[in-house]
């Protein structure tokens, strides 16, 4: 049965105050939290040896991921700074919309550094450590998507005053960030970090049960979703170089669709 997955943190932005800056305590991690990352960790990667994107296999060699270590943010900083100029932001939990894109626009990824308990290891509400940094971090070493994150938070910084432009991209984010997958050598492949943190999602989607749909800008625009279910399609990019390249095209069709938008506004007034 399709179980229920973690919004992402877009969709929930208005919801928390913004906090002051804040760092990683390492010391304070505890066995439970030790076996909590092991755990996790050794079951995914069964599953993303064979599922996952190379680019994400090659990625968490770039970031020295391994089973038996909790990521400490000081040495991702170093190594992520040395690859694409990118750098860990701690937060609490989900932060202010504004916050999260600025941070995004300055090459800082806002991540929690509390993990889940082990009687909660399938499912929770708010994004975790391992959603976060497991499914998110490592593609963080990749350039061209990184220049796809940055490119969609300046484009959500320019329309943050406009409730339909945000939703619009969210779309694009659900769909791209945290659900994408991608062609490789005839094969499909995850890289969406909602899904490479989730067992059950992994299987779920490249299953032949949801639909896939080749990547089209104005499709994923027009596509909703759940956040409480596994998703009922997933679109499928060719490459990340692809979805960089897709960034005029989305600002493109996100201006057609607000125009579209006023003027059925400035027609209903009528």
């Amino acid at each position: 049965m399709p179980g229920p997955t973690q919004a992402p943190l877009i969709l929930k932005l208005k919801q928390i105050k913004p906090m002051k800056p804040m760092q990683q305590d390492y010391s304070k991690y505890t066995d439970e939290d030790r076996l909590v990352w092991k755990t996790l960790f050794d079951r995914q990667m069964k599953n993303l040896e064979t599922m996952a994107s190379r680019h994400f296999i090659d990625a968490l060699q770039e970031v020295e991921f391994r089973p038996d270590k909790i990521p400490d943010f000081k040495e991702l900083d170093k190594l992520l700074g040395s690859k694409t100029g990118w750098a860990m932001e701690v937060v609490p939990n989900i932060i202010p919309q504004k916050d999260f894109f600025q941070t995004l626009d300055l090459k800082h990824f806002p991540a929690t550094t509390w993990l889940r308990r082990m009687d909660q290891l399938d499912y929770l509400e708010e994004p975790d450590m391992f959603h976060d940094v497991f499914g998110h971090v490592p593609l963080l070493s990749n350039k061209a998507y990184t220049g796809f994150f940055k490119g969609m938070a300046e484009l959500a910084l320019k329309h943050l005053d406009s409730p339909l432009a945000i939703e619009l991209l969210g779309r694009i984010y659900w769909f791209t960030i945290e659900f994408g997958l991608m062609n490789e050598n005839g094969q499909k492949k995850v890289y969406g970090a909602g899904i490479i943190s989730s067992a059950g999602e992994t299987l779920y989607s490249l299953s032949d049960k949801p639909a896939h749909l080749p990547f089209d800008v104005r499709s994923v625009m027009q596509s909703t979703f759940r956040t409480d279910v596994f998703q009922e399609k997933y679109f499928v990019v060719d490459s990340f170089e692809a979805l960089y390249e897709s960034l005029s095209e989305i600002e493109k069709v996100l201006e057609e669709e607000l125009e579209s938008a006023r003027l059925l506004d400035k027609s209903a007034a009528l």
